[in-house]
């Protein structure tokens, strides 16, 4: 990946997975990188209204620079399939919620001619409506390049947070993992305004909107996949009793 995000690279990027998040990535990338895409169910017509072209996997894992882009579920069998297929010198990204265990998987079962990088872009597509400069970005080095990945992320504007896969899952699991519980109770309350409504309820309800389409893997993700995430779970809940 490039250090000079204002020079266009003819290198291109490969994205697997073309979700809501992966379009969001096409959607900033592409002024810097051709843009290739994957995914099993891909929309095509939004491929092409991003400038991205639609590839095979085979392409898309041999591109320079690959971003997965997928649930942390798929993350073993996406990763096996691509390891046969990365150039030596290729850069692996991840971008989910969770990180000790995507990490743990790409370390395992890709090739050591590869350099790996995880990350978790701290936005989405609701939130990034306005644009990315100024959100925020941890990344955590795995194995190669995480200078060079920062250095892009500081020049697209991003506040860089580096970090250990193990340090950020226990940073997320209290405001992450927190935050979704708490959203999916209350959205299931389906809690409406009153007349008495209050402004401490409108912020209340504003930061379940943030999270509100969230795809159910992201959400299941951050309560179940983190492993710090119990604990947090388990004080909310004796916290909660000791109040009832």
């Amino acid at each position: 990946m490039s250090d000079a995000p204002d020079k266009r690279s003819d290198r291109p990027v490969g994205i697997i997975g073309f979700g809501a998040f992966g379009q969001l990535l096409a959607e900033h990338l592409r002024a810097y990188f051709p843009i290739l895409v994957f995914d099993i169910a891909l929309d095509v017509a939004r491929a092409d209204a991003l400038g991205a072209t639609v590839v095979s996997f085979e392409a898309a894992a041999a591109c320079p620079v690959v971003i997965l882009a997928v649930p942390v579920s798929q993350m073993r069998g996406v990763a096996l399939s691509l390891a046969p297929h990365l150039k030596p010198g290729a850069l692996v990204l991840d971008v989910g919620s969770v990180k000790v265990e995507p990490a743990a998987i790409l370390r395992d079962t890709l090739p050591d001619h590869v350099e790996i990088v995880a990350t978790h872009p701290l936005f989405g597509p609701n939130s990034a409506r306005q644009g990315i400069r100024g959100a925020r970005i941890a990344i955590c080095p795995v194995r190669g390049r995480r200078f060079r990945v920062a250095a892009f992320c500081r020049r697209l504007g991003l506040d860089v947070i580096m970090t250990t896969p193990e340090q950020h899952d226990r940073d997320a699991a209290e405001v992450q993992g927190l935050t979704h519980l708490v959203a999916s109770l209350l959205m299931k309350m389906n809690l409406r305004p009153t007349r008495l409504t209050t402004r401490s309820f409108e912020l209340m309800m504003s930061a379940v909107d943030m999270v509100r389409n969230d795809a159910p893997e992201v959400r299941r993700a951050i309560l179940t996949s983190n492993p710090y995430a119990d604990d947090v779970l388990r004080r909310f809940k004796l916290a909660l009793d000791d109040t009832a």
